[in-house]
């Protein structure tokens, strides 16, 4: 059964979002209310929308990925240069 947050854990949980540390702030989150994964998931993005509406831009890190298919399309264009540059 999920438990409310302690006001002791509340701040660090804040703060890791601010940092942009969302994993670290998901673990701080189930460990302070025995919630699953997906819960802890879904409570930490409602808090981080929650501080991005009521803080200025820069004080809140976004979290950006960076998925394979980025590193795919580098490594490609790395070696089509690469090919390129040694055949001229």
């Amino acid at each position: 059964m999920q438990r409310s947050i302690p006001e002791s854990v509340l701040p660090k949980i804040e703060e890791a979002i601010r940092r942009g540390a969302m994993i670290e702030a998901i673990k701080l989150h189930r460990e302070a209310t025995d919630s699953g994964l997906a819960e802890a998931k879904d409570a930490v993005d409602a808090m981080a929308a929650e501080l991005r509406g009521s803080l200025p831009e820069q004080q809140v890190k976004r979290v950006h990925r960076t998925g394979c298919l980025t590193v795919l399309v580098v490594v490609i264009a790395m070696t089509i240069l690469a090919v390129w540059s040694r055949a001229h």
